[in-house]
């Protein structure tokens, strides 16, 4: 029996960089999302969504075909360019196994080729540079050209993990869109591919399927149908699948592969699989799935990495963009770290951070971010996390990808978390207040006000250190009258000096001088303890 190892290869770049004619050169099966089929991408002459098309081979490199694969089907996923559209590359970047970045040869990297960069470096294990438009420059001087532009891009890949990144030089479609010319350096460009190509890890089809889907529409008198990549497990004809955002479970009536029937489909592959009959508005894009298999979350965890291009701050409280899979939402953060490189353990303690600052991965800590999405979402198993700015004005020359990450933990009790599982992490912040010595009621207990407010329940801070201005330690001992002051007990006595300056007596007197004496209380207060409780330090 055949069996097809089937590749997937994001094809990502700046717009108008020749993306679409590279992946249509290069084809030899169109699905039916490819090449910008929609009448919209027609009329503005641009890629608007994730495009597929594939390109067989019967005669796989030697390390596929020993893995007992006798063909290699190769997936291109042809993403949009336009800055607007970076949500919808993210989407498409985590179905794929490798990544070809896409290059104008007359403007080099531009915005969004140094979006995509980002985008390979956190997705991709391997990557292609593909010089495009060779057409453009004049034949005499094309050949340096080349020459100089592959010297400044390997300048800019040392800075990345694509440090040896090879790069080849096409014309995907010479003389423009009306031209009638043969592509330049395709067979070329596919012998790399093929040479390029690896035996992807898969989980193998006996984990629980989850399937990515990034188009849904009405096929009528068969049902519905719902396009995708199998991120992980397999699905066959019969097999009943959960549709998680609309929570509906639906029976699979046929299976397609590029337009070829087949009856079942293993991780990796890229199929249309048809079901019965539900309304495809529902679902634009998104998950498909075994019953019970993708929890809908309120927030997650994540262990987060800041992205070194993005030049914006990234603090606690504040919004951003959030993707997984297929889905952008925004998210709150709420950000932490630990000086312990270790795997997240809520009985141990975090420091909460106000910011991730630029160079966060720079000082040896690990950086966590409690994400709270305005919406339930969909958690694929592994997904990536990437943090934007999808609101910022696309015409300013800036990244727009803020910080990545890997869930590390989800809430169990998606409705009511914040009072049942949140309170658990021991992040802290460290609180501090600073009150004025009234007097001192003789060496060893002093008066102090300024410290708290009328209102305060003194109680909780009784046995906590206070340190004072002139270098005395001493312990909180209890209220003082009804208007928020406090008795503090220093053991060892006050300095000559400090009863100098504070003065003694049951009232103020004119024997103080000086600066006023100021008591300073440290403490720290767990972010997500809906008690405040007091903790010394």
């Amino acid at each position: 029996m055949s069996k097809t190892l089937n590749f997937n290869i994001g094809v990502l770049g700046h717009v108008d960089s020749g993306k679409t004619s590279l992946v249509r050169a290069i084809s030899t099966t169109a699905s039916t999302a490819c090449f910008d089929k929609s009448p919209e991408s027609k009329e503005r002459g641009i890629t608007l969504d994730l495009g597929f098309s594939s390109l067989v081979c019967s005669q796989p490199p030697e390390r596929i075909s020993t893995a007992g694969y006798d063909k290699l089907q190769l997936t291109l996923v042809d993403c949009p360019g336009h800055a607007s559209l970076i949500r919808t590359i993210i989407g498409g970047a985590q179905i794929i196994d490798m990544m070809l970045l896409v290059i104008d040869v007359t403007k080099g990297i531009q915005t969004q080729t140094a979006e995509c960069l980002v985008i390979g470096e956190i997705i991709c294990t391997k990557m292609m540079v593909i010089i495009n438009k060779l057409d453009l420059i004049e034949e005499s001087k094309r050949e340096l050209h080349v020459e100089k532009m592959m010297k400044k891009l390997k300048i800019t890949f040392q800075k990345t993990k694509f440090k040896d990144v090879e790069m080849i030089a096409v014309s995907a479609k010479p003389g423009g869109p009306d031209a009638n010319q043969d592509p330049v350096g395709m067979s070329q460009l596919v012998d790399r591919l093929l040479d390029q190509t690896y035996l992807p890890v898969r989980k193998g089809a006996s984990s629980s399927a989850v399937f990515s889907v990034d188009h849904c529409f009405s096929v009528k008198g068969s049902g519905t149908v719902m396009t995708g990549t199998l991120l992980q497990g397999s699905i066959k004809v019969g097999d009943m699948l959960e549709i998680p955002i609309i929570k509906t479970e639906k029976k699979v009536k046929s299976i397609q592969m590029f337009r070829v029937g087949v009856n079942k489909i293993e991780q990796g592959d890229r199929a249309g699989v048809c079901l019965t009959q539900f309304d495809p508005s529902l679902v634009e894009r998104g998950v498909l799935c075994t019953p019970n298999t993708i929890p809908m979350v309120p927030a997650v965890v994540a262990a987060i990495h800041r992205i070194s291009f993005f030049k914006g701050d990234i603090n606690s409280k504040t919004k951003f963009h959030i993707s997984l899979g297929h889905e952008t939402v925004m998210g709150k953060l709420s950000l932490f770290s630990s000086t312990e490189d270790e795997e997240l353990d809520v009985s141990r303690e975090y420091s909460h951070e106000a910011s991730l600052s630029l160079d966060a991965d720079g000082d040896k800590r690990k950086y966590f971010a409690l994400i709270e999405f305005e919406r339930m979402v969909p958690l694929l198993p592994d997904s990536i996390l990437i943090g934007s700015r999808l609101d910022t004005d696309t015409n300013i020359n800036m990244c727009r990808l803020a910080f990545h990450g890997q869930v590390v933990w989800r809430p169990q009790d998606r409705d009511n978390y914040a009072k049942t599982e949140l309170q658990k992490f021991k992040v802290f912040k460290f609180k501090m207040r600073t009150g004025v010595v009234e007097r001192a009621s003789n060496e060893q207990e002093v008066i102090v006000k300024d410290l708290f407010k009328k209102e305060t329940n003194i109680d909780l801070f009784v046995g906590l250190t206070a340190m004072f201005s002139t270098g005395e330690r001493g312990t909180i001992d209890g209220t003082f009258g009804q208007s928020g002051k406090v008795k503090v007990r220093v053991m060892e006595g006050l300095k000559k000096e400090t009863l100098a300056r504070v003065g003694t007596g049951k009232k103020k007197t004119e024997q103080q001088t000086g600066e006023p004496v100021t008591v300073t209380v440290t403490f720290k207060r767990y972010v997500f303890d809906p008690e405040k409780k007091i903790i010394k330090v």
